[in-house]
């Protein structure tokens, strides 16, 4: 399934919906399904299911084109952040003149961002006042769909509700502050994260599965007013997705809703692909982030 949220013609408020064929989207709301996307992942498989049978049933069915797609889930409980693609990691190392530290490799690294500064398909995502370096990531978002504590590699699927497309924009230059202080990054994160169009079920990408758990092969591209600047493959990911929830749940409760990204694949931001020195994004600039078996995540710049 790939459930999004929206809003109808003619309609304020947002729905839970699914997408079918590609182009038509179904409502869910109705009296006995839960109001909105965090709800619906909290109540649970029964529900999930009993959303399948109404996406088979319901009359209330509108072309893709007609509705106003939102993010999937606007305040997530958390969000979590990995650095979980090597390529990325070297890149970015070598960038401030050093190689990738030792316990890099010792176990997948994470940071907390905002939950509460989430847009979605098609927003238009400020330039805050306090950067001039402006810049994309190219992220997999994982959404937990069942509470776990010590999650096992392995076990990953028992708890994934689904997958969607992050974006991590990053305000270069305070990061680089940040950074050199040695705590962070946070103030170059805390403005924006974008979300969507839709989040894909693992059953969804099943054809695209690789050996490792919650690993796909599937490539993932930016563009820029149309042009492509980055291109990686989700395969390439260091830690998997099975490493990065073992890491994240050990000690500590996971709960549905619950965001975990992916950190940047490899080339896909503006510090990797001009090394550093930008040009970094300007008001007008339409950023689209697409990965192969789920969709595409575009924004514009303001």
């Amino acid at each position: 399934m790939r459930y999004l949220s929206f809003v109808a013609p003619k309609e304020e408020w947002p729905r839970l919906g699914a997408l079918l064929a590609g182009d038509r989207v179904v409502s869910l709301s109705r009296g006995d399904m839960p109001p909105d996307m965090l709800a619906f992942i909290q109540a649970g498989r029964d529900t999930w299911q009993l959303a399948e049978q109404i996406s088979r049933s319901t009359q209330s069915v509108w072309p893709l084109d007609q509705v106003k797609l939102e993010a999937p889930i606007k305040r997530p409980p958390t969000l979590r952040d990995f650095y979980a693609f090597e390529t990325h990691v070297k890149t970015a190392n070598a960038n401030r003149g050093r190689e990738v530290p030792a316990e890099w490799y010792q176990a997948p690294v994470f940071y907390f961002t905002n939950p509460n500064t989430v847009y979605g398909p098609n927003d238009e995502v400020p330039i805050p006042p306090y950067t001039k370096a402006m810049d994309y990531e190219l992220e997999i978002a994982m959404v937990i769909g069942k509470e776990g504590k010590d999650i096992r590699p392995d076990d990953i699927l028992n708890h994934v509700f689904g997958f969607t497309i992050l974006n991590d924009w990053s305000a270069r230059d305070v990061q680089r502050q940040e950074m050199k202080v040695g705590l962070g990054p946070a103030k170059g994160k805390d403005f924006a994260s974008s979300l969507g169009p839709w989040i894909v079920t693992p059953d969804e990408l099943r054809q695209k599965a690789t050996a490792r758990p919650g690993v796909y092969e599937a490539v993932m591209t930016a563009r820029i007013n149309g042009t492509e600047r980055s291109r990686g493959n989700w395969s390439d990911i260091y830690y998997s997705f099975g490493d990065i929830i073992a890491r994240a749940s050990e000690g500590v409760t996971l709960y549905p809703g619950d965001l975990i990204g992916s950190g940047t694949v490899g080339t896909g931001c503006l510090l990797e692909v001009t090394k550093g020195e930008g040009p970094w994004l300007k008001k007008g600039d339409e950023v689209e982030l697409e990965i192969e078996g789920i969709g595409v995540l575009k924004n514009t710049v303001s």
